[in-house]
């Protein structure tokens, strides 16, 4: 199993992040912050998918159900949509 804690440790790294600044984003203290890293205790469903938008993944995924990210394309043109999708094509190899 997947564990949750360093799962969203290592997304907060990628986003350059502190703890202090996902916490103010989740409207949730520092201390609980550390508590979901270190794996002392789980998010509510509603702090989930806060953490899910904020880092762009989907719940399933923070949870190990799914290892497939997703990228956020709002706003995009459709021709800037298809780039994206060949770009991701010639990076698997396909």
């Amino acid at each position: 199993m997947v564990d949750f804690g360093e799962k969203i440790k290592h997304l907060r790294h990628g986003t350059g992040l502190t703890q202090v600044q996902v916490a103010e984003r989740l409207h949730i203290s520092k201390a609980v912050m550390s508590s979901y890293e270190t794996g002392i205790r789980l998010p509510s469903y509603d702090v989930l998918i806060k953490l899910a938008r904020l880092y762009g993944v989907t719940t399933d995924y923070l949870l190990g159900f799914n290892r497939m990210k997703s990228v956020d394309v709002t706003g995009l043109s459709d021709s800037q949509v298809d780039l994206i999708v060949k770009m991701v094509s010639e990076l698997k190899g396909k």
